[in-house]
């Protein structure tokens, strides 16, 4: 059984935005996406900027009402589904599934110190009332776990650097130990030696739960599908708001049959990416009459179907979905 089920999962904005705008005309920023995170998995979900990827993170932590499709949480019993939690319960369920954000310059308090960043939430979340030295143990075992030190806890975020901050945010997320942690494009805007020292202690954070017998899953978002692999144990490749592709990430790289997956490896790779130039807003395709592939105006190997019809998601191997016309 999964820790997350996600099914169908949809989500659409208004195209326009300001008081004058008109209503009616809407971009798709998720449509119809499935997948789940199993007990201890790294699932990954890559694109392009604006395909819907960090959408979908949101809607997991009802940062966003998704307009259909369920989101089920298994963990700890009875299965959950967010969807319809009363607001008590959804306060729970984000103690289990914890969101670290992008940037951690804006997603810390810069008038807080650091102590006070970490245990804010937890002495909402509680059930008992426990004393301040309690909660200061707690923060400083949080920091210590993510290679920081507890003497750090008076300190303000903007008294570090980028990759320190992120490591707050991290440990953060951390505290309430969590089934389920979403790190949505955590090291996306660090250098390349740092990103390696955070995606490190990430897995070396996951083995050691996993040692004393806690569950700790990750949702990955990243733009980086060199990265993502390195990273995660599968990989969901997204598009205009759909999932184009799904396998195991230790295959993916030479396995990836969908021509936008192989656009995203070729560009990290250094070569020609074999796709055309991309429109000047994915919210023209949305707005595109008829059924047709999300990726088709892009598309090199196109066929008339790919202009009239939607692909489904299709396996093709063991744990390998692809959504194309094309045989694989």
């Amino acid at each position: 059984m999964p820790l997350l089920a996600i099914s169908n999962l949809q989500k659409r904005f208004n195209l326009e935005a300001g008081f004058f705008a008109r209503f009616g005309r809407f971009v798709n920023a998720v449509n119809g996406v499935s997948f789940s995170i199993g007990n201890n998995e790294i699932y990954g979900l890559v694109g392009e900027s604006g395909c819907g990827k960090t959408t979908t993170a949101r809607l997991l932590v009802r940062m966003y009402e998704a307009d259909g499709g369920t989101i089920v949480y298994h963990g700890g019993g009875e299965p959950l589904t967010v969807g319809a939690l009363p607001k008590s319960g959804l306060r729970q369920y984000r103690q289990k599934v914890r969101y670290v954000f992008q940037d951690p310059a804006r997603s810390l308090n810069p008038r807080m110190s650091v102590h006070d960043v970490l245990v804010s939430g937890l002495r909402w979340t509680r059930g008992t009332r426990q004393n301040a030295q309690h909660y200061r143990e707690k923060a400083e075992s949080a920091l210590e776990e993510v290679g920081l030190s507890g003497a750090d806890l008076d300190r303000r975020p903007a008294e570090f650097s980028g990759g320190q901050r992120q490591r707050i945010s991290i440990a953060r997320g951390l505290l309430p130990q969590p089934d389920l942690l979403i790190c949505d494009e955590v090291v996306s805007a660090l250098d390349v030696s740092i990103q390696a020292q955070i995606l490190n202690l990430l897995l070396d954070i996951r083995e050691k739960r996993i040692r004393a017998q806690q569950t700790m899953s990750f949702l990955f978002i990243a733009h980086d599908l060199k990265v993502a692999c390195y990273f995660c144990d599968r990989i969901g490749v997204m598009y205009a708001g759909e999932l184009m592709e799904e396998a195991p990430a230790a295959s993916l790289w030479r396995e990836g049959k969908h021509p936008y997956t192989q656009m995203l490896f070729a560009s990290v790779t250094g070569m020609n990416a074999p796709a055309r130039p991309a429109p000047s807003s994915l919210s023209k395709q949305t707005e595109a009459a008829g059924p047709h592939c999300a990726f088709a105006a892009r598309c090199p190997q196109a066929t008339a179907a790919c202009f009239t019809e939607p692909p489904p998601l299709q396996q093709i191997a063991p744990e390998h979905s692809v959504r194309c016309h094309i045989p694989h």
